[in-house]
């Protein structure tokens, strides 16, 4: 057993003896005031004194009816029945009998050793006594200063010390549910006064209905009444007309039972037949009773649709919720930060809707706002573009409650490195051996590699795992350098592949089987193909006659765009060609320049890269952004440009897998880039700007 030593710390309380020393001490002899020898006595200068200290002051002069006070210097006369008989502090003896009142110090005392006072070891949390303790406490029993391992102190100070903590940490505790109370009662409020935003609008909403209704039905109910009274009024009119015929009729037919001649009799007859005529005209009503009320199919339908309302909350407990990174964030590049939400409970949401708000600050302490992307999981990706390289600070909130990991920092990094590499050097399955070019298919999502040094092309999923190898007579000699493929809705996709060597173009199926080919007199060194496939052309660019020759599908020659030479409109070792999403024709040699689908040029893009470097494959995606891989002074790396305006947006190093002599690349799905890494005999995919 290892015996380690203890000290006996004496530990005073602090504010006791400030104030024992300041009020209820001799200022002379500083001893402590009591009711003996040290009775506190008040002079006429106001200062107290013990009875000892003015006794042996008075007593150094007996003679002189006068002392100096010892604090003050003032003279003080002795009474006559000395310096006893001075007046005693009234205040001083007052504070001793308040602190004796207040005073309650229990010294615990050992249940063996009776005499003995309660020691307790802050450091291995023990009550001992001097006596009874033993091996690592036992120099605390001599009291012994050297080698202290251990703090010990008397056991009455520790229940102090502690009762202090105690209170201390009673009333932190106390604070915080104060704290935890006022946030749950401001919660409670807010929840309250969303309540009613959300009552008051559903009031207003339903009254601006009810009143549009209203309106609406007392509209169609005037005009029932008016169409009713047309109605009624010729009716009406029709009714008064019979009524005056009947009573004309009633009065010629009024005596004639007294008539006696026969001649008036047969006058009336034959009045009432012709009236007889007249009355079946008024048989019929002149007007109808027709009258239709037609709602809109549906109509009410429509109402309760547009009126239904959706009451939507969440359990969501921001202080739970977690956020995380989503890959690497790279300067220019879109970066996403993901929101977990999760309950009070801990368990994770599965549903969206929350209103999650996140704000980013950059290095320079400029803050802006983020897109939150509600993936409708319970999930947000919380997105962002970083301009500059640096640290960022990201502050999201839901309900207004910060989440946990709030704020959230990121490293933006200044290198776009890749995301996938496939391949090596040799002649293998996943292996490669001189790729040199590359297309994709995205209504099967296949990537095509020419795979020049096996005389194959390598077929791959977009995530760079191997389908299949495709061969065919076009590919032989190891000297096939370009690769595009056609896609129309209207028939099937196919590709087409250019041979130097040969110099012949071959189109084939997907599956690699020929379905023509042909050549033609103009070429002499074809280095690279791509295929229009709105106006359905071939283009193919050659480096001897420094020119992009255009074909139809079945080979027929239509026209050719450029010269050699340096200018605008001409170009210098050629080293690739692709098409725009509007059919430009876009040639890469050391600079880049854009002709129309007719071979009109358009504009130079980069043109302070000509003659400094080489491009070693280019390609345009949907968006218009202009892919380049490039080499220039020892460096290979890939350029993005807008294909509007020309702008460089994006240059993607690979620092931490460096490219060399990067050729043909292709851009897919999501902002991906698949570039053929010759010089390694990879393959390499990057997300880009």
């Amino acid at each position: 057993m290892v015996s380690m030593s203890s000290t006996l710390v004496e530990t005073v309380s602090i504010n006791y003896e400030d104030f024992n020393e300041s009020f209820l001490t001799c200022g002379t002899c500083l001893c402590m005031y009591d009711g003996g020898e040290h009775t506190p006595k008040l002079l006429a200068c106001s200062h107290t004194v013990c009875l000892h200290c003015l006794s042996r002051i008075a007593g150094q002069n007996p003679a002189s009816p006068t002392f100096r006070c010892p604090i003050c210097r003032d003279n003080i006369t002795v009474p006559r029945g000395g310096v006893a008989a001075l007046p005693p502090s009234f205040l001083v003896n007052q504070l001793l009998d308040l602190m004796a009142s207040q005073r309650r110090e229990v010294v615990p005392k050992c249940s063996v050793h009776f005499n003995q006072e309660l020691l307790f070891c802050e450091t291995c949390d023990t009550v001992f006594c001097s006596q009874c303790t033993s091996g690592s406490h036992s120099s605390a029993a001599s009291a012994s200063m050297s080698s202290c391992e251990h703090t010990v102190i008397p056991f009455s100070i520790a229940i102090k010390r502690m009762s202090e903590i105690l209170l201390y940490k009673a009333n932190e505790c106390i604070s915080k549910l104060t704290e935890a109370e006022e946030a749950v009662r401001g919660e409670v409020e807010r929840l309250e006064g969303a309540a009613r935003a959300c009552l008051e609008r559903v009031e207003a909403l339903f009254s601006e209905a009810h009143a549009a209704v209203e309106a609406r039905r007392q509209a169609v109910v005037e005009q029932i009444n008016c169409v009713r009274d047309a109605k009624l009024k010729v009716l009406r009119a029709q009714l008064d007309t019979i009524q005056a015929e009947k009573d004309k009729v009633t009065s010629e037919c009024d005596g004639l039972q007294y008539q006696v001649e026969v001649r008036n009799i047969s006058q009336r007859i034959c009045s009432l037949s012709q009236k007889l005529e007249s009355v079946s005209v008024l048989s019929e009503p002149r007007e109808n009773s027709f009258i239709e009320c037609n709602l809109v199919q549906g109509c009410l339908t429509s109402l309760e649709q547009g009126l239904k309302a959706t009451v939507r909350t969440t359990t969501t407990f921001p202080s739970f919720s977690t956020l995380s990174s989503l890959g690497e964030h790279v300067v220019n590049l879109e970066c996403s930060i993901v929101l977990t939400t999760i309950d009070y409970d801990g368990n994770v949401r599965l549903t969206g809707g929350d209103p999650v708000v996140g704000e980013i600050t950059s290095p320079a302490g400029e803050t802006f706002e983020v897109l939150v992307d509600d993936r409708g999981d319970g999930t947000y990706h919380l997105k962002f573009r970083p301009p500059v390289p640096g640290r960022y600070e990201m502050k999201v909130s839901v309900v207004d409650r910060p989440v946990k990991q709030c704020p959230y920092v990121l490293e933006v990094s200044e290198h776009n490195n890749p995301i996938t590499t496939y391949g090596s050097r040799g002649s293998g399955k996943d292996q490669l051996l001189q790729p040199v070019a590359i297309t994709y298919d995205p209504s099967t999502q296949q990537v095509f590699v020419v795979d020049t040094g096996n005389s194959r092309i390598k077929v791959l999923n977009k995530d760079l795992s191997l389908i299949k190898h495709l061969d065919n007579p076009g590919l032989q000699g190891r000297s096939c350098t370009g690769i595009s493929c056609f896609t129309s809705a209207a028939s099937d996709p196919w590709l087409v592949v250019v041979n130097w060597r040969t110099q012949a173009i071959t189109r084939m199926s997907l599956e690699g089987e020929s379905l023509s080919s042909f050549t033609h007199c103009g070429f002499q060194e074809p280095i690279d193909i791509a295929v229009d496939s709105t106006y359905g052309h071939i283009l193919v660019a050659d480096n001897g006659p420094s020119c992009v020759f255009v074909f139809d599908t079945e080979g027929k020659f239509l026209f050719e765009v450029g010269k050699k030479g340096s200018s605008k409109g001409c170009f210098n070792l050629i080293s690739g060609v692709t098409v725009g999403p509007e059919g430009e024709i876009v040639v890469a040699d050391s600079r880049i320049q854009v002709f129309s689908a007719k071979g009109d040029f358009l504009q130079e893009i980069y043109p302070q890269g000509k003659g400094k470097g080489r491009y070693g494959g280019i390609t345009v995606d949907s968006q218009g952004h202009i892919l380049g891989s490039r080499t220039e002074k020892g460096k290979n790396f890939i350029q993005v440009f807008s294909l509007a305006d020309g702008n460089l947006l994006e240059t993607i190093d690979s620092d931490s897998s460096k490219l060399k002599r990067p050729s043909g690349l292709v851009d897919i799905e999501d902002k991906y880039v698949i570039v053929v890494d010759l010089g390694n005999d990879t393959l390499k995919k990057y997300c880009y700007w």
